[in-house]
Formats: C-alpha cells, structure tokens, sequence
C-alpha cells in the first residue's frame, strides 16, 4: 500500500500520484468497460475543468442525482479537484425531500439523471437557487427546458478537451468534500460535512486492517450516494491500488454471475443482504470464484462458521457513521468467539460505553456508545449550517454516536440498538420525523407517530400509528397510497393502525415505546400492505 501524509490526502493530489505509479492499472470494471488509473485522472480532470467553464468554482455546492454509473465518479471526483464540494442525494428522492436536500445544502447546480427529470420538474420553481442543471442519460437531449432563472444541459457538455490538471495546491486536506445526508432523529436529517481526509482516512484502515491488496477486485453493488459504497468499497480500492466493480444495484439472481465476470474478491452486505444471500439455493457456482473476503455490517453470528465455510470468505465487519470513520473493525485476524461484535477499535479513537445519567458504565453494561477521535481528520467537521446540532452531538470532545451497545472484557464492541428514533430498512436510514411531517400534511390526519418493526429480513419495516381528525376518515390503503406520491418509495409505511390518541406523558412527550410494545405483541393482526398485496413502486 502506498501511504500519503495527511497534507497529501485529497482527491487530486491521490490520484495524480496513481496515474504516474501505476497508470495501465484496471481502477473500474463497468459493465463490459474498464477503465484504467490513468483514464480515471484524465477523465476527472476533464470534468473538473468542464465545471470552471461552466462557472462552476471552489467552494460551490453541487447537487448529485446519479444512479451507479462511471459518472459518478467523473463528477464528484472532478468537483472534489477544484474544491467544489458535491451532495449526492439518495436517488429516491422526491417532492419535499429532494426540495429540502437541494435548499438546505445551498447547490447551486444539479446534476441528475434523466429517470428523474419529472421529480426535478416538480419542485424546480421552489428552488430558484439552483442556476444550472446537467442531465445525465437519455437520448442526449435534455427533457427539461430552459427557464429564466436556470439552464439545463445534457451531461456530456461538461467534459471538456481540456485534461490538464488543476492545481492542486487549491485544495487541502480539511476542505469539505462532500455534504451528505444522513437520517434525521428529533428533527429533520442533516448535512455531513465530510472533509477529503475523511473518506481517505476509511480507506486506509480497510487496506491495512483487513489487507487488501493491488490484485484484489472489491465488488459493490450498493448505492455510491451512500457511505458503505463511496468509502468502504472505492476508497479502500483506491488505497490498495486495486479496481472496483460497480454493478447498477443489487440483484439476488444475477449476484453470482456479476461476482464470477467481474473476477470480484471481495464484497460488502448491509443487513439484509447478508441473509438473502445466504437463503439463495445454494450450488457449485458458489465456489467457482476469486472471492477471499466479505464485509458483513453486521457480522452474522448464528451462521458466521457456515457462510464462511459455504461461500470460502472470510467475514469482517466495522462499526461506523456517516459523521466520521470505522471507529471499530473485525479483522480476519481477530478470532472466532468475537463474531457477531463489530470489533474493537484500532488506534484511531478511544470508545467508552456511558448510562442515560452520563456516568461510565463497564464491560458488558449497555448504554449509549461515546467515540472520541485521535487523529485528525477522520471525521465530519460539523453538520452544515446548523451549529446547535453539532454542539448537541458532542461532550467534551466525545462525539454522542446515539447508537446502544457495550464493550466486553477484550475491548469489543457488540451494536446492540438505535437510541435514536431512526428507522433502518434494508439498508436506508429513514427518519421517523419525516415521516411524521409528510403524513402530518395530509388534511384527514391529525397525529402521526413512525416507528420501526423488526423485518423478517432483518433490519426494521416501518410502522405509523395515525390519529385522524374528527369527522374525518381513510382507509389504511389510503395512507399507503398517500405516502407513496410524497415520499422515497423505502420511507413507504408497511404497517398502518389507526389510533383514537398517542400515548404521552404529563409534558406532552411522545411514549413511543408503548407503540413498539403495541406492535411486538399484536404482530400477527396487524394490518400488513405486503399482506394486502399492495405494492410501492421506485
């Protein structure tokens, strides 16, 4: 592994320095394309140069809307040489929540695919912020017309004959990088501020600690707008000199085949992914391939033996945020006992397991996980433009993760729950807040209240008890279809119970543990929309 100071770790600098070592290196396998270290430098530079051209600078927000595609990378990478600083939003953005991404994150410019361009449409005149848009894929000519206050352009345009290099004295290593999104809790869900050490700093500690090599192939399948992918996947290549495969999304039938065409060594699985592989009818195609490792977030402890023996990997693991780095990783050389832990941490921070009354609790006790960083930059600077949130997340320097869990005796650190209220469904953190707010919109409801149900595929279905107001009446299909025209299709309620009142205390608190107590027990008879056939369309 070539390792760089941490003056040296933005995205220019790294990726001049792969295209002069090793530049006829494979650093992406897309489709039936490969495209080589040097492609990737000349290739961003280009766009890097296509968004000066076009007005585009440091410093300025950049709002990226891009399925898995090479694009993805030529924008955000090409933003990221010039300092500009991309948001890339979850592609199953819509209505008030792609309104909200684009206004609170102040882009400037939008680059979206073409798939998307009604949504865009819909909320265009509500940010009049936004001067520029690129469109991505199509027949090459944007849908999306002209208007007074912005211009729309076919993606394409933006990578201009000019492959020289930007200055890379420009950026450091402290500059934001990214502003990404994740879930809301008490409130609305907000910007990281990711500086380009940040997501250097992850793929470091992938490469050293669970040792991938120049020759391994690290398979993603999972969205690039979001962390796993992003950092666990292409920046762990990019730090082991090694390639990436990117396939467009998960699919359970083609998973295999994409494994053995690719050559893939290595893959990631978010919660669900990881037992529906597993449940997959098993056969020798199984074994017909290069894999040697799979990160599991979690590891699964009832078939850690058995996946490994079945699939020949071996299973690692971390414990980590949006708001900062893989505070805690399980290795491959960490022993067997340990499974089901998401490891210890590795030199780059100290956890300390604390109680609701702020006391330290000790090895076994659960109680919220505190994580306090020793080195610079590893984590966000701050959440943007909302100073009070970020002040509220730390404690003398401990940053307040919200997530449960305890540390036994060695130093492991077993996840035990969310202390937040976040919903996780098949991968997506989903704000129970917003929820509430977009159902709270419709004129029959009075009160909402989200909360998670465990799937049957692990991770949370998402569950809302509804209040409606007086005189007023729906259908539980109502709320589905409803929820459906103004939210991510993954936000979508599964199970709907109407309620007289929400259970609070003498202050008017939401008891929303009497809730989920409600739905464990009554389970069976809840009103299911998988059940009534009722299906959410992407």
């Amino acid at each position: 592994m070539q390792d760089y100071e941490l003056e040296d770790r933005t995205m220019g600098r790294i990726l001049a320095d792969k295209a002069q070592r090793i530049p006829d290196r494979t650093f992406l396998i897309w489709q039936d394309r490969r495209y080589t270290y040097a492609e990737l430098e000349t290739i961003t530079n280009r766009y890097a140069n296509g968004f000066i051209a076009h007005g585009i600078g440091y410093g300025d927000h950049v709002a990226v809307m891009l399925p898995n595609c090479p694009e993805f990378f030529w924008v955000v990478w090409g933003l990221s040489k010039i300092g500009a600083v991309a948001v890339p939003i979850n592609t199953a953005a819509k209505g008030e929540l792609m309104r909200y991404f684009l206004d609170k994150s102040d882009s400037v410019c939008f680059v979206v695919d073409e798939e998307w361009s009604e949504r865009v449409a819909a909320i265009r005149s509500e940010v009049p912020q936004i001067r520029q848009y690129f469109i991505h894929g199509g027949n090459g000519v944007p849908s999306l017309p002209d208007n007074a206050e912005s211009t729309v352009r076919a993606l394409s345009e933006l990578e201009s004959d000019d492959a020289s290099q930007p200055p890379l004295d420009r950026v450091t290593y402290d500059d934001t990088q990214l502003i990404m999104f994740t879930s809301g809790t008490t409130g609305p869900s907000k910007g990281v501020q990711c500086p380009h050490s940040q997501g250097h700093a992850v793929g470091r500690a992938l490469t050293l600690d669970f040792g991938y090599r120049e020759d391994d192939v690290l398979y993603t399948c999972l969205p690039l707008f979001h962390g796993n992918a992003a950092y666990y996947s292409c920046y762990a290549a990019l730090w082991a000199d090694a390639a990436i495969a990117l396939a467009p999304r998960f699919s359970a039938t083609r998973f295999w085949d994409d494994i053995r065409r690719t050559g893939a060594t290595q893959f990631n699985t978010l919660g669900a992914m990881t037992n529906i592989i597993w449940k997959l009818p098993p056969g020798p195609h199984e074994r017909e391939t290069k894999l040697r490792l799979c990160m599991a977030v979690p590891v699964p402890k009832e078939i850690y033996s058995e996946f490994q023996e079945r699939f020949g990997v071996v299973l690692t693991s971390v414990f980590a945020m949006t708001e900062n780095f893989a505070m805690t990783r399980f290795t491959p050389s960490d022993p067997a006992e340990k499974a089901g832990s998401a490891g210890k941490p590795r030199g780059e921070c100290e956890l300390r397991i604390v109680a609701d009354d702020g006391t330290d609790l000790l090895a076994g006790e659960v109680g919220e996980i505190y994580m306090l960083p020793l080195k610079p930059g590893s984590m966000m600077k701050g959440y943007y433009k909302m100073p009070k949130e970020t002040a509220r997340e730390f404690d003398n320097g401990w940053f307040k993760t919200g997530d449960r869990g305890y540390l036994d005796e060695d130093g492991y650190l077993f996840f035990m729950d969310r202390k937040k209220e976040a919903i996780r469904r098949r991968g997506e953190n989903i704000s129970a807040y917003e929820v509430e707010l977009i159902l709270c919109r419709h004129p029959a409801i009075h009160e909402v209240a989200a909360i998670p149900v465990a799937s049957e595929l692990s991770e949370d279905d998402v569950m809302v008890y509804v209040v409606l107001k007086p005189g007023e009446s729906m259908t539980h299909a109502d709320v589905v279809h409803f929820s459906a025209e103004h939210m991510s299709y993954f936000m979508v309620p599964r199970f709907v119970e109407f309620i007289d009142r929400l259970p609070k205390t003498a202050s008017e608190k939401l008891e929303k543990y009497k809730l989920k107590l409600d739905a464990d027990a009554r389970r069976a008879q809840l009103w299911d929309r998988e059940r009534e056939g009722i299906e959410v369309r992407r």
